[in-house]
């Protein structure tokens, strides 16, 4: 195998499974959140409903994300993964009966409202397991020497679906409506249920089976505390996912702002994915390991300034490119995350970690989109979403100042340790 193979993970059939299901997955669950984004904020009018949405997932996902991670740490990790999709499918067949005309009848809008947020609080139930599943899969399926190769095109693979989902979620809705959107939500989740079992069960890394909750749960937080390079890269990102992410606000943008309705609610959806997926290929070619600190600080500091373009933008086409430019910049710091998330976690920890890093920055998406909800109530779409911006920048600035270390991180030293190790 070519040292600099751009293509070494893919070689793997079961990697090439692993990036099916999840490519199923992503595309299921972005499309369904935006449908959903779509559907609540044209029955309320009211931009705090937007930010409902994320708070209804978030308080679930982070309540037992911890939890999570000692059950993932335990289990086998193939059924597990099976039973998160399973759950996550019967989520998604509620929601098309409630987007049903034949179904909901005369029920009242509020009791419809209700039940889209219970559903979606169930999701968050379900999430707080998917991602330190995929997470612990991952490294069972693929040599630790190629696991930057394998994260880049695993991250390609989420942005893939993360730019399909919206996009025909913003044509499907216009196209065939809510409901028969939902129903293509539903058939992407079984397709990911249908692949997995095409994945044979793996071992259980884990040493320490049966070990108390509260213990395990202690040696995980501890782990990531005292590792300053994971704690780094995680905070960074959750304070500029939770301040710097305006894609919560789009139905506004697009409905009253933009004046763009669904099809261009899809353009704009889709622009940042499609940034993120264009570096993510080129990165198969040019690694981004060498100055991995200075390159993922400058990378959110320049999503900063394009969230902050956006928000002060009133034409479309600026608008997009602002979206489109602030998918490259997260692209990258993507990347740098998985990279040094997957080359410093442990085997026998990487459920605990994953749920970690879930409660920091898969979290910060749902919260993101409340303080996006709420900020926006408060002080405006546009000067939230501005405010937002601000708050990156500052951030960025503030952790290159204060953490030298994380600014001189090079990645190439511990990639080489793992091409020796195996």
């Amino acid at each position: 195998m070519a040292k600099n193979d751009p293509y070494a993970a893919l070689r793997y059939r079961e990697f090439n499974i692993f990036l099916l299901v999840r490519f199923a997955m992503v595309f299921a669950w972005s499309m369904q959140f935006v449908v959903i984004e779509w559907e609540v904020y044209s029955i309320t009018k009211n931009p705090l409903s937007l930010g409902i949405i994320g708070l209804m997932e978030v308080i679930p996902a982070v309540s037992l994300a911890l939890f999570a991670g000692h059950i993932v740490d335990q289990k086998e990790k193939k059924g597990l993964l099976m039973k998160c999709i399973l759950g996550f499918s019967v989520i998604s067949l509620g929601l098309f009966l409630l987007t049903w005309p034949r179904v909901i009848g005369d029920i009242s809008t509020n009791i419809i409202l209700y039940a889209i947020y219970f559903l979606v609080f169930l999701g968050g139930i379900v999430r707080a397991f998917l991602g330190p599943t995929i997470f612990s899969l991952f490294s069972l399926i693929i040599p630790k020497k190629i696991y930057p190769n394998a994260a880049t095109w695993s991250s390609s693979v989420w942005q893939m679906g993360a730019v399909l989902g919206p996009a025909l979620a913003g044509f499907a809705i216009n196209w065939i409506g809510v409901h028969w959107s939902m129903c293509l939500v539903f058939a992407f989740s079984l397709m990911a249920f249908v692949s997995l079992s095409q994945i044979p069960k793996k071992p259980i890394l884990n040493t320490k089976i049966g070990e108390p909750v509260m213990k395990s749960l202690k040696e995980g937080i501890k782990y990531v505390f005292e590792t300053k390079i994971i704690l780094g890269a995680i905070t960074l990102d959750m304070i500029a996912v939770l301040f710097g992410g305006a894609v919560a606000l789009l139905p506004i943008f697009a409905q009253d702002i933009l004046k763009v309705g669904p099809q261009g609610f899809g353009i704009l959806r889709a622009a940042p994915a499609v940034g993120a997926l264009i570096i993510m290929f080129t990165s198969a070619y040019f690694p981004l390991n060498k100055n991995a600190g200075m390159k993922l600080l400058g990378a959110v500091f320049g999503f900063g300034l394009c969230m902050i373009a956006f928000g002060l933008s009133t034409w479309f086409w600026i608008s997009v490119l602002a979206l489109f430019f602030s998918g490259v910049t997260d692209g990258v710091s993507m990347i740098i995350r998985q990279t040094i998330l997957q080359l410093k976690t442990p085997d026998h920890m990487r459920g605990r970690v994953a749920s970690v890093n879930s409660m920091f920055v898969g979290s910060s998406n749902e919260l993101g989109a409340f303080e996006s909800g709420l900020t926006a109530k408060l002080m405006g779409t546009v000067t939230a979403v501005v405010f937002g911006g601000s708050m990156t920048l500052l951030t960025v600035v503030t952790t290159g100042i204060i953490s030298p270390t994380f600014r001189k991180l090079d990645l190439r030293k511990d990639l080489k340790e793992h091409e020796e190790n195996n």
